[in-house]
């Protein structure tokens, strides 16, 4: 969409950095002016503005966080799942199959109440938990596309980089992982803005974002279509502009073979 706007003549850097910004700078006015916009909205909305524009925040951070440890333990997690040493493959593949395995929400519940029974004094904060629940469940989904990523990288490559003296880590950092990075990266995206959505079942353990806020004002107000719609929109155009940042960054990787 933003990658439209910009002028022909621009080079493929030029435009992704562009849209880059573009979308990152509307983000930060959509979530600064949003409470300011819905005010003027009629009742339930408007006077739950500001409760609307806290929640939207908290499921941004709560996104980009829980996204950063997904993605630390997706590569992870694909390294081990191909390295050479069963002990790593087997641990591997045992989080990602009970992950993959049992629902999200399952999963929230489970690293609020059940982890400090389990592990006394291990008392999470909301926030947190949902964090390290939704954390492991998008690094599950991350480690396969990045495995994906990994084993698409032909093997002849390593081979000729080795041949020329290569060390096994420049080999990986200056060969296979750049290009299995590219391949994974459409995956890691769709993750990402799945996460987004899926952020929204941290209201079952009281955290305070977009979804509990909506629901706290239709169970007061008995008028949830206003309510509702209003936090459909509001996911739509998170998700929109966060869809718009990936398009950037797909963009200047080269994702689907452009030559310009």
């Amino acid at each position: 969409m933003l990658l439209a706007l910009w002028p022909s003549h621009w080079s493929r850097i030029q435009r992704s950095n562009a849209t880059l910004v573009a979308a990152l700078v509307l983000m930060v006015l959509v979530l600064a002016l949003l409470g300011q916009f819905l005010s003027f909205f009629p009742e339930p909305i408007g006077s739950n503005a500001a409760f609307f524009a806290e929640g939207a925040l908290t499921t941004l951070y709560l996104t980009i966080i829980s996204g950063i440890v997904g993605l630390i333990l997706g590569t992870s997690s694909a390294l081990a799942r191909t390295s050479r040493h069963a002990w790593l493959r087997w641990i591997a593949g045992i989080y990602i199959w009970a992950i993959r395995g049992t629902p999200l929400l399952v999963q929230i519940l489970f690293i609020y109440f059940a982890l400090p029974v389990l592990v006394p004094g291990l008392n999470l904060p909301d926030f947190a938990a949902a964090v390290v629940a939704l954390g492991l469940n998008v690094g599950a989904y991350n480690s396969e596309a990045i495995r994906a990523g990994l084993l698409a990288v032909p093997r002849g490559q390593t081979e000729a980089a080795r041949a020329l003296g290569l060390t096994k880590s420049r080999v990986f950092l200056d060969v296979v992982f750049p290009q299995a990075f590219k391949i994974s990266l459409p995956p890691l995206v769709s993750n990402f803005v799945a996460l987004l959505k899926d952020s929204s079942l941290a209201y079952a353990i009281g955290v305070v974002e977009l979804t509990n806020v909506g629901n706290r004002i239709q169970s007061a107000t008995f008028q949830p279509v206003q309510t509702l719609v209003t936090v459909a929109i509001t996911y739509l155009i998170l998700t929109t502009l966060v869809t718009q940042v990936a398009n950037a960054i797909e963009y200047r990787f080269d994702v689907e073979g452009r030559v310009k």
